[in-house]
């Protein structure tokens, strides 16, 4: 089972965690706790020696936009045999308990993942229904994505999010040497 803490835990507790944000670098640059280091939920397997090397210097916290994929980061870190804490609520309760967020200088913020999918998959059910007034095929569109948003959600995953993530605005041109940097600070 994965182990919590609130926000204002994490703010108690900041120099003495390391702080892993995983979400896009884009959400990570739209603002982020301030010292958390951004590790990709997709990149986390890649930084596993990275990330065993700073848990043995102490405990790891994990944060998300909202702590659905700190949960899963914390799980997936748990199967590999490293103890993690993931953030209740993320970065999201930081600000609404009114923690201040660092946002790198001339950092493009891009709207938060969630967000991002709301938009798609709004978009993609109105075009299968509007498609689907002369071409009534086209509403299976929009049934398909319904169809994603409920498996969305009994799996707490989302496919949707993995293709947003990978769109450029989501990876700023320099993310995989911003990643190098982050491993390697994780390494010590």
């Amino acid at each position: 089972m994965t182990e919590s803490l609130t926000a204002q835990e994490l703010h108690a507790r900041r120099g003495r965690l390391t702080v892993i944000d995983v979400r896009t670098p884009g959400e990570y640059a739209a603002g982020h706790v301030p010292g958390a280091l951004n590790v990709p939920l997709e990149h986390l397997q890649r930084a596993l020696p990275a990330l065993r090397a700073a848990a043995g210097r102490g405990a790891l916290a994990i944060v998300c936009a909202s702590g659905a994929r700190s949960d899963s980061a914390c799980k997936a870190l748990d199967e590999a045999g490293l103890d993690a804490l993931s953030v209740t609520g993320g970065t999201d309760a930081w600000a609404r308990a009114g923690f201040e967020l660092e946002r790198p200088a001339g950092a493009r913020a891009v709207w938060p993942m969630e967000r991002q999918v709301r938009l798609a998959a709004g978009s993609l059910v109105l075009a299968g229904l509007v498609a689907g007034r002369r071409r009534p095929a086209a509403r299976r569109l929009s049934a398909g994505v319904g169809a994603g948003l409920v498996f969305s959600a009994v799996s707490n995953t989302c496919g949707m999010a993995a293709l947003l993530s990978r769109l450029p605005h989501n990876r700023p041109a320099d993310a995989a040497a911003e990643l190098e940097r982050t491993l390697a600070a994780l390494r010590g």
